[in-house]
């Protein structure tokens, strides 16, 4: 894609778009990451299995498993049959459950423990990013750049699955993963928390290198697809981006992730 002018060509004049790129096409989910049936997904959720996701027949119509769903705060999508049928050709029921290869922690006890161990936060919220593998990769450079938690929403991020544990090198292993319904609470919880909140977009002029990082932080890296929700941009403290000087336009998010994780770093080890 060439650039012409002030903008790229093939976008619409004045348009905005992330500094990092789209994501490739993830692969088909693997037949071991996933449970069917409507009896062994209420036994995985009676057992505690973490459900990244819940994919349900729409013509069910409020079933046992959806209750069970609900009760646990699982994500949950009603979905044709024919969607189902494509994940697995054996008798689901109408049922399919993918199943988190990590468990999820809890973002007060996560937080609660940094400041009583007399850390610095420093917590990464990805918002919508969806590409299982360039989550794997943040995983593993958050987790390099000592991040106490990665935030994702319940719905709109990538699936942890295989990919993203060997993706991430095994960091996924050690590093505390937060699960949240809402983004928007989230932020507001860690402001309330003394937690200043920098959002990393292309839309402004002040870069990443003219934020005070060394007090306790949280960054958020926007989806590959549009950046970051606007919502998320009016209620953050520090918005900054990334110089660009060279001819392509966009950053991988896992990269664009490191840049500003390592000049928190940076700055912390002064």
């Amino acid at each position: 894609m060439e650039k012409r002018g002030n903008r790229v060509e093939g976008s619409e004049p004045g348009e905005k778009k992330p500094f990092y790129s789209r994501p490739r096409q993830p692969r088909p989910e693997s037949k071991s990451e996933f449970v069917f049936g409507i009896q062994p997904v209420l036994e995985a959720i009676r057992a505690g299995k973490e459900i990244d996701k819940l994919l349900i027949q729409r013509e069910l119509g409020n079933i046992e498993v959806l209750e069970f769903a609900r009760l646990r705060n699982i994500p949950t999508q009603k979905v044709p049959k024919q969607k189902l049928d494509q994940i697995t050709r054996k008798n689901h029921q109408g049922v399919i459950a993918f199943v988190s290869a990590i468990n999820y922690a809890k973002l007060e006890n996560v937080v609660a423990n940094v400041f009583e161990q007399g850390q610095t936060p420093l917590i990464l919220i990805l918002d919508r990013v969806t590409d299982v593998r360039n989550f794997g990769a943040i995983a593993r450079t958050a987790e390099c750049a000592g991040v106490q938690a990665i935030v994702i929403p319940a719905k709109g991020g990538a699936q942890i699955n295989s990919d993203a544990m060997k993706t991430s090198s095994g960091a996924l292993n050690f590093l505390p993963v937060c699960r949240e319904n809402d983004l928007v609470e989230t932020v507001r919880f860690l402001q309330n928390s003394g937690i200043q909140v920098v959002a990393c977009t292309e839309k402004v002029s002040k870069t990443l290198y003219e934020v005070d990082l060394t007090v306790p932080t949280a960054v958020i890296m926007g989806s590959e697809e549009d950046g970051i929700s606007e919502i998320l941009l009016r209620i953050a403290d520090e918005l900054v981006s990334i110089p660009m000087s060279g001819r392509v336009a966009s950053l991988n998010v896992s990269v664009a992730n490191g840049i500003l994780l390592y000049e928190a770093i940076r700055q912390r080890l002064g």
